[in-house]
């Protein structure tokens, strides 16, 4: 039996984001008679699935914007691609990180052993060989330097069976080099955080269109969301933060009312309804007689909570500082109230934002 009869009973999964780096990855071995099956997550935290939900609410985004890159990526190169949600399984490697957190409140290092284990799992389901991914040796400071790449493959029981194909000449063989289905000397020895001879490799094989490198697509990373976060860990138990909870922080403008209560409010139309649409236990406020921005009441509803809720809610409608709106305030299955207010001063909402 040749080696290229060998080869087309060999499979690998890859790790698939979409990016300029899985792209190449899963191309440079596909091309080495390797069939590759593309894998990609869904934790709930994707900004691009974010905006893809806010254009579907009517929001003006760009449609290139909110495409899914994998599936780009899958359909670019001729190879299938599952998508996978686990974001109800992700909440516990956001709150309880046992390798700690990034910049802001990414857990770089353990949202990889977490994705790899469950690569590796469908590996296994599968009858596949080996694990591609597209990282890049010293890329990212928190987890693609060598001895984190080590310690990733380490504890989710991948060791040997993740192929770098960018930096593997930079690295121990792996199963697939050693056994012969991928030739070493056809993969690369990319380092560091430049992208340019990645973009040198991507001119030279035809990848001419792909996200923008290093541009990111995690919520986990941006510093807004971060600082929301950190303010839920201050005031809710890790172990008691719900889906819900995490989720409503990438929405409109968070105020801290008090210890219990938080007042949410929409920024456009489109947030208005996807936090009416997506929330709806929560209590709600709108202005009657002006357009004005949808607001959630979370946590402990409680009568100084609901003035303060109404008073920040009239500060963002089309009415004057001076006037006197009515508010609505809507109870989940208990009816709704009239309240009149004067819009919050300005000083007062930027004082309890988040």
């Amino acid at each position: 039996m040749s080696s290229e009869d060998r080869k087309e009973k060999i499979k690998a999964v890859a790790m698939l984001s979409g990016g300029l780096d899985s792209s190449l990855a899963v191309k440079i071995v596909a091309d080495q008679g390797i069939e590759v099956i593309g894998i990609n997550y869904n934790t709930g935290f994707c900004l691009t699935d974010h905006r893809r939900k806010m254009s579907g609410l009517g929001a003006p985004i760009d449609p290139q914007s909110v495409r899914n890159e994998a599936l780009a990526a899958g359909a670019r190169w001729g190879l299938p691609v599952e998508i996978v949600d686990i974001s109800k399984e992700y909440l516990q490697i956001l709150t309880s990180p046992r390798y700690g957190y990034g910049s802001a409140v990414n857990p770089c290092i353990d949202c990889r052993i977490f994705m790899q284990k469950k690569t590796r799992e469908y590996m296994e389901k599968i009858g596949a060989g080996f694990i591609i991914t597209g990282e890049v040796v010293g890329q990212r400071p928190m987890s693609q330097m060598r001895k984190t790449l080590r310690l990733i493959e380490k504890e989710s029981g991948c060791r040997g069976l993740i192929l770098r194909p960018l930096s593997a000449k930079l690295l121990e063989p792996t199963i697939a080099e050693i056994n012969g289905w991928v030739d070493r000397e056809k993969l690369y020895d990319f380092s560091g955080r430049s992208r340019k001879p990645q973009m040198r490799l991507a001119k030279e094989i035809g990848l001419e269109e792909y996200p923008q490198p290093a541009g990111g697509c995690c919520f986990l990373t941006d510093k807004n969301y971060a600082r929301r976060l950190q303010d839920l860990f201050r005031h809710e138990e890790k172990r008691c933060v719900t889906t819900d909870q995490v989720m409503l922080l990438k929405v409109g403008r968070h105020f801290r009312v008090n210890e219990k209560t938080k007042v949410i409010v929409g920024r456009n139309e489109a947030e208005n309804l996807f936090l009416e649409k997506t929330f709806g236990s929560l209590a709600r406020l709108y202005c009657a007689d002006v357009p004005g921005p949808l607001s959630l009441i979370e946590g402990t509803v409680q009568e100084e909570a609901i003035s303060t809720a109404a008073g920040i809610t009239a500060r963002y409608s089309d009415a004057g500082m001076d006037e006197t709106l009515k508010v609505n305030v809507e109870f989940p299955d208990a009816g709704t109230r009239t309240l009149k207010v004067k819009p919050m001063e300005i000083e007062k909402c930027e004082r309890m934002r988040i």
